[in-house]
Protein backbone atom coordinates (compact mmCIF):
# COMPACT_ATOMS: atom_id res chain seq x y z
CA UNK A 1 0.00 0.00 0.00
CA UNK A 2 2.03 2.52 -1.65
CA UNK A 3 -1.19 5.63 -1.61
CA UNK A 4 -3.52 6.95 0.65
CA UNK A 5 -5.65 9.52 1.43
CA UNK A 6 -5.62 11.72 4.45
CA UNK A 7 -8.47 12.94 5.81
CA UNK A 8 -8.27 15.33 8.38
CA UNK A 9 -10.09 17.73 10.16
CA UNK A 10 -11.72 17.98 14.40
CA UNK A 11 -14.65 15.32 13.96
CA UNK A 12 -16.49 17.32 16.45
CA UNK A 13 -18.77 15.98 15.76
CA UNK A 14 -18.37 13.18 13.30
CA UNK A 15 -21.13 13.22 10.91
CA UNK A 16 -22.89 11.11 7.85
CA UNK A 17 -21.44 13.69 5.35
CA UNK A 18 -17.76 12.69 6.74
CA UNK A 19 -18.99 8.61 6.43
CA UNK A 20 -19.87 9.79 2.82
CA UNK A 21 -16.38 11.25 1.95
CA UNK A 22 -14.79 8.08 3.07
CA UNK A 23 -16.97 5.69 1.38
CA UNK A 24 -16.23 8.07 -1.90
CA UNK A 25 -12.45 7.21 -1.26
CA UNK A 26 -13.05 4.08 -0.90
CA UNK A 27 -13.78 3.76 -4.42
CA UNK A 28 -11.48 6.09 -5.60
CA UNK A 29 -8.98 3.38 -8.05
CA UNK A 30 -5.87 5.41 -7.01
CA UNK A 31 -6.30 4.98 -3.48
CA UNK A 32 -4.91 1.84 -1.43
CA UNK A 33 -5.91 3.30 1.94
CA UNK A 34 -7.89 5.89 3.57
CA UNK A 35 -6.27 7.63 6.72
CA UNK A 36 -8.44 9.63 8.94
CA UNK A 37 -6.28 12.04 11.02
CA UNK A 38 -8.18 13.80 13.61
CA UNK A 39 -6.81 17.30 15.15
CA UNK A 40 -6.01 17.29 18.58
CA UNK A 41 -6.80 20.90 18.28
CA UNK A 42 -7.62 22.86 14.38
CA UNK A 43 -4.83 25.20 13.42
CA UNK A 44 -7.15 27.57 13.08
CA UNK A 45 -9.36 27.13 16.12
CA UNK A 46 -9.02 28.16 19.72
CA UNK A 47 -10.99 25.34 21.33
CA UNK A 48 -12.91 21.87 20.80
CA UNK A 49 -15.90 20.56 21.75
CA UNK A 50 -15.97 17.17 22.74
CA UNK A 51 -12.32 15.95 23.86
CA UNK A 52 -9.92 14.42 21.55
CA UNK A 53 -10.27 10.84 23.45
CA UNK A 54 -13.66 10.87 22.68
CA UNK A 55 -13.39 11.89 18.96
CA UNK A 56 -10.58 9.19 18.21
CA UNK A 57 -13.30 6.70 20.02
CA UNK A 58 -16.21 7.87 17.84
CA UNK A 59 -14.36 7.17 14.73
CA UNK A 60 -13.00 4.10 15.44
CA UNK A 61 -16.10 2.94 16.04
CA UNK A 62 -17.89 4.61 13.00
CA UNK A 63 -14.97 3.14 10.37
CA UNK A 64 -14.40 -0.07 12.44
CA UNK A 65 -15.63 -2.32 9.44
CA UNK A 66 -14.59 -0.25 6.80
CA UNK A 67 -11.75 -2.16 5.03
CA UNK A 68 -8.77 0.25 4.28
CA UNK A 69 -9.87 3.03 6.52
CA UNK A 70 -7.66 3.60 9.45
CA UNK A 71 -7.64 5.90 11.89
CA UNK A 72 -4.65 8.27 13.14
CA UNK A 73 -3.83 9.06 16.50
CA UNK A 74 -0.71 10.85 15.06
CA UNK A 75 -2.15 14.59 15.79
CA UNK A 76 -3.97 13.98 18.84
CA UNK A 77 -1.05 12.31 20.67
CA UNK A 78 0.88 15.79 19.88
CA UNK A 79 -1.41 17.22 22.12
CA UNK A 80 -1.10 20.31 20.72
CA UNK A 81 -2.14 22.02 17.51
CA UNK A 82 -0.18 20.35 14.61
CA UNK A 83 0.09 21.88 11.09
CA UNK A 84 -0.84 19.55 8.16
CA UNK A 85 2.22 19.89 6.60
CA UNK A 86 4.08 18.43 9.58
CA UNK A 87 1.63 15.20 9.43
CA UNK A 88 1.82 14.68 5.82
CA UNK A 89 5.83 14.39 6.55
CA UNK A 90 5.23 12.12 9.27
CA UNK A 91 3.21 10.02 6.86
CA UNK A 92 5.68 10.27 4.32
CA UNK A 93 8.16 8.09 6.15
CA UNK A 94 5.58 5.19 5.68
CA UNK A 95 4.20 6.33 1.94
CA UNK A 96 5.04 7.28 -1.22
CA UNK A 97 1.87 9.21 -2.51
CA UNK A 98 -0.67 11.20 -0.35
CA UNK A 99 -3.84 12.47 -1.29
CA UNK A 100 -4.62 15.34 0.64
CA UNK A 101 -8.79 15.81 1.18
CA UNK A 102 -10.22 19.24 2.18
CA UNK A 103 -13.29 20.59 2.00
CA UNK A 104 -14.07 23.53 -0.41
CA UNK A 105 -14.70 26.58 2.28
CA UNK A 106 -10.57 26.02 2.90
CA UNK A 107 -10.05 27.05 -0.93
CA UNK A 108 -9.89 30.69 0.29
CA UNK A 109 -7.27 30.57 3.07
CA UNK A 110 -5.03 27.55 1.74
CA UNK A 111 -2.40 30.01 1.15
CA UNK A 112 -2.11 30.57 4.90
CA UNK A 113 -1.74 26.79 5.63
CA UNK A 114 1.76 26.48 7.46
CA UNK A 115 4.44 26.54 4.57
CA UNK A 116 1.76 25.99 1.81
CA UNK A 117 3.84 26.25 -0.80
CA UNK A 118 6.14 23.33 0.38
CA UNK A 119 2.59 20.94 1.39
CA UNK A 120 0.99 21.36 -2.63
CA UNK A 121 4.43 19.82 -4.18
CA UNK A 122 4.27 17.06 -1.60
CA UNK A 123 0.14 16.31 -1.94
CA UNK A 124 -2.61 15.94 -4.25
CA UNK A 125 -5.51 18.09 -3.41
CA UNK A 126 -9.11 16.09 -3.39
CA UNK A 127 -11.45 18.50 -2.89
CA UNK A 128 -15.08 17.89 -1.59
CA UNK A 129 -17.67 20.36 -2.83
CA UNK A 130 -19.15 23.08 0.14
CA UNK A 131 -21.83 26.15 -0.13
CA UNK A 132 -21.55 26.32 -3.56
CA UNK A 133 -17.72 27.54 -3.70
CA UNK A 134 -15.91 27.17 -7.18
CA UNK A 135 -13.39 24.82 -7.96
CA UNK A 136 -10.69 25.10 -10.21
CA UNK A 137 -9.66 22.48 -12.23
CA UNK A 138 -5.64 22.22 -10.71
CA UNK A 139 -8.14 20.00 -8.09
CA UNK A 140 -9.74 16.21 -7.98
CA UNK A 141 -12.73 17.11 -7.01
CA UNK A 142 -14.41 14.59 -4.84
CA UNK A 143 -18.66 14.90 -5.31
CA UNK A 144 -20.33 14.07 -2.20
CA UNK A 145 -23.93 15.74 -1.64
CA UNK A 146 -24.43 15.75 1.88
CA UNK A 147 -25.17 19.10 2.90
CA UNK A 148 -24.47 18.76 6.58
CA UNK A 149 -21.49 20.77 8.81
CA UNK A 150 -20.06 20.17 12.30
CA UNK A 151 -20.56 23.56 13.56
CA UNK A 152 -24.70 23.10 12.83
CA UNK A 153 -25.15 20.18 14.12
CA UNK A 154 -23.09 21.84 17.30
CA UNK A 155 -26.19 24.50 17.35
CA UNK A 156 -28.82 22.22 17.11
CA UNK A 157 -27.56 18.24 16.87
CA UNK A 158 -30.01 16.03 14.93
CA UNK A 159 -30.09 12.06 15.22
CA UNK A 160 -30.30 11.46 12.17
CA UNK A 161 -27.26 13.61 10.69
CA UNK A 162 -25.14 11.26 12.96
CA UNK A 163 -23.58 8.17 11.90
CA UNK A 164 -25.83 5.03 13.24
CA UNK A 165 -22.90 3.07 14.65
CA UNK A 166 -22.79 5.61 17.87
CA UNK A 167 -25.25 8.17 16.49
CA UNK A 168 -27.45 7.96 20.26
CA UNK A 169 -23.88 8.72 22.28
CA UNK A 170 -23.16 11.55 20.05
CA UNK A 171 -26.26 12.83 19.89
CA UNK A 172 -26.30 12.82 23.70
CA UNK A 173 -22.76 14.80 24.53
CA UNK A 174 -23.77 17.51 22.15
CA UNK A 175 -27.17 17.83 23.10
CA UNK A 176 -25.94 17.49 26.98
CA UNK A 177 -23.34 20.33 26.64
CA UNK A 178 -23.44 22.39 23.58
CA UNK A 179 -27.55 22.30 21.84
CA UNK A 180 -28.99 25.47 21.99
CA UNK A 181 -32.68 25.30 21.46
CA UNK A 182 -34.57 22.50 22.39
Amino acid sequence: MDTIALFGGSFDPPHIGHEAIVKALINFKEIDKVIIMPTFLNPFKSKFYAPASLRVEWLKEIFAEYKNVEISEYEVLQKRQVSTIESVKHLLKSYKKIYLVIGADNLSCLEKWDRYDELKELVTFIVVPRDNIEISEQFLRLDVDEKISSTKLRECVEISKLPKKCAKEIYNFYKENYCKTE
